[in-house]
């Protein structure tokens, strides 16, 4: 028996088959567009705002390392003319000790007793430099030394650079904690950024407490 072959039942199928893939171009096209519009509803702020807190404390962690690695030098110079400035000169040396062994990345970042250990480190370890300032008034030799004029003048700028990182910060801190508190913020960190808490920040323990001290030998 002859085979019958039928164009118009051929023809009707066809149009199905090559409009399957046309079908899934759309539906992923429609998945694009939702994404870039979930985007610039603020869905990445957060995670955004949360590596600025990140980077943020990494340069206050730099600076306050910056200063850590002079202070021993400082104290052998100050040594050098002030022998009998011993209770001074240990207590800088314990207070550097103790600054430097209490570490805050990004693990512990949110850890309110370990941000305030380290704060109180660091505010003990200011205050010992500060004594030691005082005490080398007393010494014109020593104030004269170029060793000596050139860690102050180090020390003076780093002073200056952990008060810009630690405002930076604290602006970075604020950013964050004020985006999943608002709207629409707030919406996204309950629905996928929940596992991300409020960020931890300075004290203010004093008037201008993120400006850089005075450093004058």
């Amino acid at each position: 028996m002859p085979t019958h072959f039928d164009r118009r039942s051929f023809s009707s199928r066809t149009p199905s088959r090559a409009l399957a893939p046309t079908g899934w171009r759309l539906q992923w096209l429609a998945l694009i567009c939702l994404c870039f519009t979930l985007s610039g509803c603020g869905i990445n702020d957060i995670p955004t705002l949360d590596e600025k807190v990140k980077s943020a404390w990494s340069q206050v962690e730099n600076q306050y390392q910056r200063r850590a690695d002079l202070i021993p030098n400082l104290v052998e110079t100050v040594k050098g003319y002030a022998t009998q400035e011993r209770e001074t000169l240990t207590a800088v040396t314990e207070a550097r000790a103790k600054a430097t062994s209490i570490q805050v990345d990004a693990d512990t970042l949110n850890d309110p007793q370990q941000m305030q250990q380290f704060q109180q480190a660091q505010r003990q370890l200011t205050g010992a430099l500060s004594r030691l300032m005082a005490v080398s008034e007393r010494y014109p030799d020593l104030k004269s030394n170029q060793n000596f004029l050139a860690l102050q003048s180090q020390l003076e700028g780093t002073e200056n650079r952990i008060a810009v990182a630690r405002r930076d910060f604290i602006g970075a801190v604020e950013a964050y904690n004020t985006e999943i508190r608002t709207f629409p913020g707030k919406i996204w960190h309950s629905l996928m950024y929940s596992d991300m808490p409020v960020r931890e920040n300075f004290e203010a323990t004093a008037p201008n407490a993120d400006q850089a001290p005075q450093v004058d030998f």
